[in-house]
């Protein structure tokens, strides 16, 4: 049994059968059909299970076979949430989900159809969390203006639902290379007075596409772009940890999992990571995540450094031009 996932089971002969529970669903993967078969003979006489074959709709993710290997998508989800609120009939798609040359602020004036707001900005939200890196950003910024919604507000969800009108039938697609763990990290330092905390974006990578990932508020105030870029660079390596250990009990590589390498753009962090002592300078937050990096380092992870246009998690952490936002999509698996 595997801790870090109690869904997990191995036998001892190298075979494997994986288990994926949700409520009263289950997904069954295995390296052999005879095996698969076993493990549904057994469930079926412990109690009452009904089986659908082999797996097309997982959670409302459309799972579909293909020459190079499987691909993701929410396209039904999506068609659904746009005709909802009156927008697959539009004729303008957006070419980026997020305007970067746009500073929202907080509302303080009268709000603009809260609730209505509240439930637009919660669908989004559902599709990017399985299938949508490319709008991690956009949602976790107007998310946060859900109490008191303003028109720059609407004017930037409005721009969200026209973009995903126009890339309705983005899938990941997932194929049987690259067999390892590629990880990206980055950080966007507060760039306007508005805003006092910076966001933090990582994605991973495996078999071609992005299977995990992230877009969030750091949750302590960083003072420089260095100490925004050790905040963001902590929770990519405790993500990092996380996947390793988890991709050791699963034979999807025939070679063991070392260590998982994670690409970054900030020469001055991977200087300062060489040197084992602590910067008098940090404070105590800082210090604490700097500890935790050094401490897997080495062991779980690896750091590579890579240019800015090549990291993919610059995409989730501030607004890109259509250009670098197609790139980082493909990075990421991420198309038609």
């Amino acid at each position: 049994m595997n801790m870090t996932n109690v869904c997990i089971l191995k036998n001892t002969n190298k075979n494997c059968v994986i288990l994926c529970l949700y409520v009263d669903d289950i997904l069954i993967l295995g390296s052999s059909l005879e095996l698969i078969n076993n493990i549904k003979n057994y469930l079926s006489n412990q109690f009452d299970m009904k089986d659908l074959g082999e797996a097309n709709l997982i959670l409302g993710m459309q799972v579909s076979k293909c020459n190079e290997g499987y691909t993701l998508s929410l396209a039904h989800s999506i068609e659904k949430i746009l005709r909802k609120f009156e927008y697959f009939d539009k004729k303008n798609p957006a070419l980026t989900p997020y305007d970067s040359n746009v500073v929202l602020k907080k509302n303080e004036g009268s709000t603009i159809e809260q609730h209505r707001y509240s439930q637009m900005i919660g669908s989004p939200m559902f599709i990017t969390n399985r299938t949508r890196p490319d709008i991690a950003i956009a949602i976790g910024r107007l998310s946060r203006y859900t109490s008191n919604p303003n028109q720059s507000h609407w004017t930037a969800l409005d721009r969200i639902f026209r973009y995903l009108k126009g890339t309705l039938d983005y899938k990941l697609h997932y194929s049987r290379h690259p067999d390892i763990i590629e990880g990206y990290s980055d950080a966007n330092w507060v760039t306007d007075s508005h805003d006092v905390k910076s966001t933090t974006g990582y994605v991973f990578t495996l078999a071609g596409a992005a299977i995990s990932w992230g877009s969030c508020k750091q949750t302590i105030i960083a003072r420089s772009t260095m100490d925004s870029e050790m905040i963001a660079l902590d929770t990519t390596c405790t993500e990092a940890e996380w996947l390793r250990n988890l991709i050791m009990h699963i034979p999807v590589s025939v070679h063991p999992v070392l260590a998982i390498s994670i690409n970054y753009d900030n020469k001055s962090v991977i200087e300062l990571l060489k040197h084992d002592s602590v910067n008098a300078k940090m404070n105590r937050h800082l210090q604490l995540r700097f500890k935790s990096i050094k401490n897997l380092l080495g062991k779980y992870v690896v750091l590579d450094y890579i240019k800015s246009e090549k990291n993919l998690a610059d995409h989730l952490t501030k607004g890109l031009s259509r250009t670098l936002i197609l790139e980082s999509s493909r990075g990421m698996g991420l198309s038609p």
